[in-house]
């Protein structure tokens, strides 16, 4: 088998990256594997099959060409008010839905006019809005010719995501009695900022506070809680259940989950269905979570990032089972194919247990936030979390020119009403598709099992490599692998030698000798190249292994009868 050109301490120094840094490693031993590939000239016949990002190489045409014929009526609207070549004013709200009926009438063929007509009718039948007001609203934020006022999120938009949320991640309807505010943000990263921000800016957490993460996790949720500003002391709930010797099940053990009792845990961050092993919460962890909240720590924060939550059939948040809890993210990003649009929503619930404890900080806390908050209201005690996260995501001072801007916020409310359509939820059940089919090629590939789970949202997978050694071949080559290698060293080789790249599982708080493959980026067919490729590389530390145990020092070819049973 051939080496890495890398040292031993070269790839020991390189474990200690953040997996998306490693990524950039990989990706130049993959090029310059293919730059010098013997007998090509200096160019490489192999493609590079980057399998490390998970943006997806999918979009949703239908609400983007929606979003293109409202600029068009947008652009008529400003027009009508000033005429002047290449000056337009700003739409007006009066008679605004009469113009938008004749705008469609006029333009049959428009590519997405009809779309657009039928998420405009969708929304006033559904939500009983004002015709003049919401199309205004619409052509007021295609022109952006305004601040977003309020500055939060726009008021019909607010009602549609919520709207969007209740149905896709709540469990088809809002609790009762209760009504999920939204700040509307600059993807799901702006609002992982903006959390942490403002509970250290409102007193909420301190430096050293503990605080617990449901691994494996998205690796900023492990590396901000490890920054100067927070420091906090992390406790970690793992996944590490098996459903079988060799076959990670990635389900939470009750006792893992127990911890999270303990209250001076202040803060649990979980991404729910998880990154990477793409699982959504069982009904049991959730029931165990829901039980410790009512009975050991009622004041327990929870941060659940739900954005691969329309992958899961039936799937139901913590912000549903635990309203007064929770804070909701979600990013558009991956169900629409819209990482470059940077969409995504703060949720939490007007009654919650934040504001309650705002209100009870000491007096001195109080005042510290009077003053901070004191130029925005006359009554800043009254000002709720949602709206400080606000005003902190503008430095307080700027809250003014705070919030997303309007074409973002008018793509978001089209994408949230072309979902909520028939037509929307065909198109959700085709990209699930797409994913569950990468998925089953790249095991095809591999020869390598993972668990059957209806949980599973299958837009990640991440394989245990130590875990499928010991199925396959038993502990002494689990115990190889780990004497003779880095747990680096697969991808590296991989990266090296097939132009794969993948991620490392360790980086997400996983298990070390684990990587991630995402099922998004690529075309059908290069999953089972990848699994080919994992294979060919598993099969070689497998030679190796049996050559050092018989004592030739030489590897040999992986028999056929060895394949038995994959």
């Amino acid at each position: 088998m051939t080496e890495v050109s890398l040292s031993h301490e070269q790839i020991k120094a390189y474990a200690r990256l953040s997996p998306f840094e490693l990524k950039n490693v990989f990706v130049g031993l993959a090029e310059h594997a293919q730059l010098n590939e013997p007998g090509q000239k200096g160019k490489s016949q192999a493609q590079m099959l980057n399998a490390g990002r998970g943006n997806p190489n999918w979009v949703a045409t239908g609400p983007r060409e929606a979003f293109h014929a409202l600029g068009y009526f947008a652009l008529t609207e400003s027009k009508r008010v000033w005429t002047a070549d290449n000056l337009g004013g700003m739409p007006e709200r009066q008679r605004a839905g009469d113009r938008f009926d004749a705008f469609v009438r006029q333009h049959p063929g428009m590519p997405g006019i009809e779309l657009l007509a039928t998420c405009v009718s969708y929304a006033l039948e559904r939500f009983g809005f004002d015709k003049d007001s919401f199309v205004h609203e619409l052509a007021d934020s295609a022109v952006a010719d305004n601040y977003p006022v309020p500055d939060r999120m726009l008021p019909h938009a607010e009602e549609i995501v919520r709207g969007y949320l209740a149905d896709e991640l709540l469990g088809g309807q809002a609790p009762t009695g209760d009504r999920l505010s939204l700040f509307a943000t600059e993807g799901g990263t702006a609002a992982m900022c903006y959390i942490f921000d403002s509970l250290m800016k409102n007193g909420l957490l301190h430096q050293g506070d503990r605080i617990a993460l449901m691994v494996p996790v998205f690796t900023p949720y492990i590396e901000i809680p490890q920054l100067d500003t927070y420091g906090f002391d992390v406790t970690y709930v793992k996944a590490d259940m098996f459903a079988e010797t060799g076959v990670r099940e990635w389900r939470y053990p009750a006792e893992e989950v127990a911890k999270l009792a303990d209250p001076s845990i202040r803060l649990v961050c979980l991404v729910n269905p998880s990154n990477p092993p793409s699982l959504a919460l069982s009904d049991r962890v959730r029931e165990q979570i829901k039980d410790i909240v009512r009975t050991a720590n009622p004041r327990l924060m929870i941060v659940t990032d739900d954005v691969y939550g329309t992958f899961v059939e039936g799937f139901r948040s913590l912000a549903a089972d635990l309203p007064r809890n929770t804070l909701l993210v979600y990013s558009y990003s991956k169900h629409y194919g819209a990482t470059g649009w940077r969409l995504g929503v703060i949720g939490l619930h007007d009654d919650n247990v934040i504001d309650e404890m705002i209100a009870e900080l000491p007096r001195p806390e109080q005042e510290r936030l009077e003053r901070r908050y004191g130029t925005l209201t006359l009554e800043p005690a009254t000002m709720r979390f949602i709206d400080r996260m606000v005003a902190d995501s503008r430095q307080v001072a700027l809250n003014h020119t705070a919030g997303l801007s309007l074409p973002q916020q008018v793509m978001m409310v089209l994408f949230s009403l072309f979902g909520l359509l028939e037509q929307g939820q065909e198109y959700k059940h085709r990209v699930r598709d797409t994913v569950r089919r990468r998925l089953a090629l790249l095991l095809e590939g591999a020869h390598m099992k993972i668990a059957h789970d209806p949980g599973r949202a299958s837009y990640y997978v991440e394989l245990d490599l130590l875990a499928e050694a010991e199925r396959e071949h038993g502990p002494g080559f689990a115990q190889f692998l780990t004497t003779a290698h880095e747990p680096i060293d697969p991808l590296l080789r991989l990266a090296e030698q097939t132009g794969v790249v993948l991620l490392n599982g360790g980086g997400f708080d996983g298990p070390e000798w684990s990587v991630r493959v995402s099922l998004a980026n690529l075309d059908d067919l290069d999953y089972l190249r990848i699994g080919h490729h994992l294979r060919h590389i598993f099969d070689a530390y497998a030679a190796e292994w049996r050559a050092r145990s018989s004592g030739t020092g030489t590897a040999s070819a992986t028999s056929e009868e060895e394949h038995d049973g994959r």
